[in-house]
C-alpha cells in the first residue's frame, strides 16, 4: 500500500542544484511526488512504501551535490496525497526564513569546457554558470533562492536557455542563474573619458587582454565586484597602480591562468592545491620555487618572499586568462582603505584617476565581496580573510539562538554577525570603519539583512572600546530600535570565537586561552593584546599577560614601530632608538614617557618593536607590515639552532623588556638577523607551552591577529606534539578581528561572568 512521506532537508541546500538532484533520484526510484525550496531548506513529498522511502533518503544523503551541506534531515508519514508524477514546484513561503545564505561558487570544470568549446553555444560567454557554480550570495535579493529573487531576474531566459532550465537531463535544469550571450549579461569596454570601444561582445575580452599586455591598468567588474588589473611583469604599470591606488608597499594578489602554471612557479602542497582549485577559489599565500622570470616580484610584494595567488573564479576571468596566458595583478577595485566597488557609476567616479579602461557588465551585485585569503602551516589552514566563497554563513549544528541578536564586531577588520533564526550569518570582511565608505557599506549591509530576513535584532552586542565605530553605531541602533545593548571585552570575544568554533563550551577540563593582537580595550583601562585566560564552567578569567609598557602617541604607535621600540627598551637602553627620531621628536616622545599613564600588553606592538630593532622598520604604510616582514626574515633562517630569549628567566607576567634586551645582545654579538627573527618567534611559542605546563592545561585555544603568523603556528604545533597539550586555532574563521562579531555572540550565549 502506497503512503505519503514528507522529507525535510536543511542546511546549504538552496542554489546548489539540490532540487534537480532530488528530481533525478526520484525518477531513478520511480517515485511520484514533489520537491520545493521553503523557508527551512528543501521540502520533499513522495508516494512510497516506508522501506523504499528510507532507502531513497539514504541514497539522497550519501550522494547529495558536492557543494551542498546538509545540517539536518527528517522523514515522517503525512496524510496520503496522490501524485501522478514527480515535479519541481515553485517555492512558497509565508514564514520567516530559516536557511543559510548560499555563498558564491567558482566556475566549475564543465562550464570551463563549455566556454572553450567552439561548437558549444556558450563559447566565449563570460557569464556561463550552471547548478554547480556561479554567483549566489552576491546576487541574492530575498528568499528562497529562486531566479525571481536574484538580480539575474533582470535577464529573461531565451527559448534555448528555458529549454535547458526545464530539461531534467540537462546540467542547467533549474539553474537559477542560467543565461547565454543571446539573453544574458553584456560586457562594455570604456576608456576613462566614457567612450565605448566599439568591440563586439566576442572581441571585448580579446581587446581587454591586449590592453593589459600593452601596459594599461583595467578596472574589471567580476561577479563579486571590481578588480584593478595590470600585467604582473610590467614594473612601470605596477608602480603606476601603486601610486594611483595609494598603496605604496602592501602586496598585490596575482591571478594565474592555470594550476599547472602555478605549480611551475611555486611550491604547492596538497592542501594548497586543494584550496586553489576549490569552489571557493581563494587567494592562497605561496612560496615561489625561485625568482620567477616573468614576474616583477619586488614590485608585487615589496620586501616579502611569499606571494598571494588565485585562479579565475568566474567565466569572465577564465576567458581573460585564456587570452593572456600569463599572470596579472588582480587587486580589489577601490582606493586604499575603501570597500570594494560594485556599481558602474561608483567605479567611474572613484577609479577615474586610477584606471586607464573600464570593463563593465550590467549584472547588479547585491552583496559585493573581496576575495577570500588563506595560507597554510603544513596541513593547517590559516584563514586571513573570510569573504567570497566562505561568507556569510557559519554552519554549526549546535545553535542556541533563542534571541535575535546583532553582534557589531570590532573596528578594524570589521564584520557583523546576525542571528534572525537558528542560523548565524557572519558578514564578509568590510575593512577599517575609520573609512566613511566602509562604515556606509557596513550599515547598508545590516539594513539589507534586516530586509532579507524581515526582522530586527532584540539584542545588540558591542565591543567594550567606547571609541570603536562599531560600538558607536551599535549604541545608535540600540537607541533607534529600543533594544537591549551589551558590551563585551575584545579579547574575551576572541577567546570565545575559538571555543565556539571547536565546540568547547562543554569541555570538562579547564582551557587556557591565548589571545595576542595589536590592540583591545582592557577591563583595567589598559590596552590589552598579550593575554592569557582560563575558561572553566562557562566562566572566563584573566590568568596573566605580557608585561605592561607605555602606550604613547595614540594610534601613531600602531603605524610607527619605532615608538613601540622606544616604549619597550629598558631605561638604560633608550638611546638605542634615538637615531630613529629627529631631535624635536626625541624631546617630545621622551617627555611623553615621563608623564604617560596608559599602558599596553600588546604582542602585536612587541612584534613591531623587534622589527624596528632588528630590521630598521620604523614606519609602515599598511597594517601588519612590520610583523609580515619580520616573519619573512624568520623564514629565511634554515638552521636548527634557536635562542630562547627568556631562557632561565622566571616570571609571573611575561617580561617584554627582557626579550628586547636579549635580542639587542644577540644583535651586538653578530648573530644573523634571520636566526634572531626566527628565535624570537620560537621564544613566543615557548612562552605558550611554558604557561600551559606550569598551570596544568591540556587544551590551549589561540586567537588574535598574531596567530596569522605561520611560523608561530608551525612551531606551536611541533612543540605540542612532544607534550600532552592539544592546540586549538581559528580555522574556519580568521584569527584576526573578523572573528570578534561571532565571538561576541558566543560569549553572550555561553559565558556567565
Amino acid at each position: 500500500m502506497q503512503q505519503t512521506f514528507e522529507i525535510k532537508i536543511s542546511g546549504q541546500v538552496q542554489g546548489v542544484g539540490f532540487r534537480p538532484f532530488v528530481f533525478g533520484l526520484a525518477k531513478q526510484f520511480e517515485l511520484n511526488g514533489s520537491v520545493c525550496n521553503n523557508q527551512d531548506g528543501v521540502l520533499i513529498h513522495i508516494n512510497s512504501s516506508e522501506e523504499k522511502g528510507i532507502i531513497f533518503l539514504e541514497k539522497l544523503l550519501n550522494n547529495a551535490p558536492v557543494i551542498s551541506i546538509i545540517q539536518s534531515h527528517s522523514i515522517s508519514e503525512i496524510p496520503f496525497r496522490g501524485y501522478d508524477e514527480f515535479r519541481i514546484v515553485s517555492s512558497e513561503t509565508n514564514h520567516q526564513i530559516n536557511i543559510p545564505l548560499t555563498p558564491d561558487f567558482a566556475i566549475c570544470e564543465s562550464c570551463k569546457e563549455d566556454i572553450r568549446d567552439l561548437s558549444n553555444r556558450r563559447y566565449g560567454y563570460a557569464f556561463t554558470t550552471c547548478t554547480n557554480c556561479g554567483p549566489r550570495y552576491a546576487v541574492t535579493t530575498k528568499f528562497p533562492f529562486e531566479r525571481a529573487n536574484t538580480t539575474v531576474s533582470e535577464f529573461e531566459m531565451c527559448n534555448a536557455c528555458q529549454t535547458e532550465y526545464a530539461n531534467p537531463d540537462d546540467r542547467r535544469f533549474h539553474s537559477q542563474t542560467n543565461s547565454c550571450s543571446d539573453c544574458g549579461i553584456q560586457l562594455q569596454l570604456n576608456d576613462t573619458d566614457g567612450r565605448e570601444l566599439n568591440e563586439t561582445q566576442s572581441n571585448i575580452i580579446k581587446k581587454a587582454a591586449t590592453l593589459l599586455s600593452g601596459g594599461s591598468i583595467l578596472a574589471i567588474k567580476n561577479t563579486n565586484g571590481y578588480l584593478l588589473c595590470c600585467d604582473a611583469n610590467n614594473k612601470e604599470a605596477i608602480e603606476r597602480l601603486r601610486q594611483k591606488k595609494q598603496r605604496p608597499a602592501k602586496p598585490f594578489a596575482l591571478l594565474y591562468p592555470s594550476i599547472e602554471k602555478v605549480k611551475k612557479d611555486f611550491e604547492v602542497s596538497a592542501p594548497e592545491e586543494k584550496a586553489l582549485t576549490s569552489s571557493i577559489a581563494p587567494i592562497v599565500i605561496l612560496n615561489p620555487k625561485k625568482t620567477i622570470s616573468d614576474l616583477e616580484q619586488e614590485s608585487i610584494a615589496p620586501n616579502l618572499n611569499q606571494l598571494g595567488i588565485m585562479l579565475p573564479s568566474s567565466a569572465l576571468l577564465t576567458l581573460l586568462m585564456d587570452e593572456l596566458k600569463t599572470p596579472i595583478i588582480a587587486t580589489s577595485g577601490n582606493i586604499h582603505g575603501s570597500p570594494i566597488i560594485s556599481e558602474k557609476d561608483d567605479a567611474i567616479e572613484k577609479l577615474i584617476g586610477v584606471t586607464d579602461y573600464f570593463l563593465h557588465h550590467d549584472l547588479a551585485i547585491s552583496f559585493p565581496q573581496d576575495d577570500s585569503v588563506v595560507r597554510f602551516a603544513g596541513d593547517h589552514q590559516i584563514t586571513l580573510r573570510r569573504s567570497r566563497g566562505l561568507a556569510p554563513n557559519y554552519l554549526n549544528s549546535n545553535q542556541t539562538n533563542k534571541k535575535k541578536i546583532l553582534a557589531m564586531g570590532a573596528h578594524l577588520k570589521s564584520t557583523f554577525t546576525f542571528t534572525p533564526n537558528s542560523h548565524s550569518y557572519v558578514s564578509p570582511y568590510f575593512g577599517n570603519l575609520d573609512s566613511y565608505d566602509v562604515s556606509e557599506r557596513y550599515l547598508d549591509s545590516i539594513k539589507k539583512y534586516e530586509d532579507l530576513f524581515d526582522t530586527k535584532a532584540e539584542t545588540i552586542l558591542i565591543d567594550n572600546h567606547p571609541q570603536y565605530q562599531s560600538s558607536i553605531l551599535g549604541r545608535e541602533l540600540a537607541e533607534k530600535w529600543n533594544t537591549e545593548l551589551v558590551s563585551i571585552q575584545h579579547h574575551k570575544a576572541h577567546f570565545a570565537s575559538v571555543l565556539g568554533e571547536h565546540q568547547l563550551f562543554d569541555f570538562e577540563e579547564k582551557i587556557l586561552g591565548v589571545v595576542w593582537d595589536g590592540t583591545g580595550f582592557g577591563e583595567d583601562n589598559a590596552i590589552w593584546g598579550g593575554e592569557f585566560f582560563t575558561y572553566d564552567n562557562n566562566k572566563i578569567e584573566r590568568l596573566t599577560h605580557f608585561e605592561y609598557v607605555d602606550w604613547i602617541a595614540a594610534d601613531k604607535m600602531a603605524k610607527e614601530p619605532r615608538l613601540s621600540l622606544l616604549s619597550m627598551l629598558q631605561e638604560t637602553e633608550k638611546d638605542i632608538a634615538k637615531t630613529k627620531f629627529s631631535e624635536t621628536e626625541w624631546k617630545v616622545y621622551t617627555k611623553m614617557l615621563l608623564s604617560n599613564s596608559l599602558k599596553t600588553s600588546s604582542v602585536g606592538r612587541l612584534l613591531d618593536a623587534v622589527a624596528s630593532l632588528l630590521l630598521d622598520i620604523d614606519n609602515t604604510s599598511y597594517e601588519g607590515e612590520a610583523a609580515m616582514r619580520l616573519e619573512n626574515e624568520a623564514r629565511n633562517y634554515k638552521g636548527a639552532d634557536y635562542i630562547d630569549f627568556l631562557c632561565g628567566v622566571e616570571y609571573q607576567t611575561i617580561p617584554i623588556k627582557t626579550i628586547i634586551h636579549n635580542i639587542q645582545k644577540a644583535i651586538l654579538n653578530g648573530l644573523p638577523k634571520a636566526q634572531i627573527a626566527n628565535s624570537f618567534i620560537h621564544t613566543l611559542a615557548l612562552v605558550i607551552i611554558k604557561i600551559a605546563e606550569q598551570n596544568n592545561f591540556s587544551c590551549v585555544a589561540c586567537s588574535g591577529g598574531v596567530f596569522q603568523n605561520a611560523i608561530l603556528v608551525e612551531k606551536l604545533l611541533e612543540m605540542a606534539e612532544k607534550t600532552p597539550i592539544e592546540l586549538k586555532f581559528n580555522r574556519i574563521l580568521s584569527s584576526n578581528d573578523e572573528n570578534i562579531s561571532l565571538g561576541q555572540l558566543w560569549y553572550h550565549q555561553h559565558i556567565k561572568n
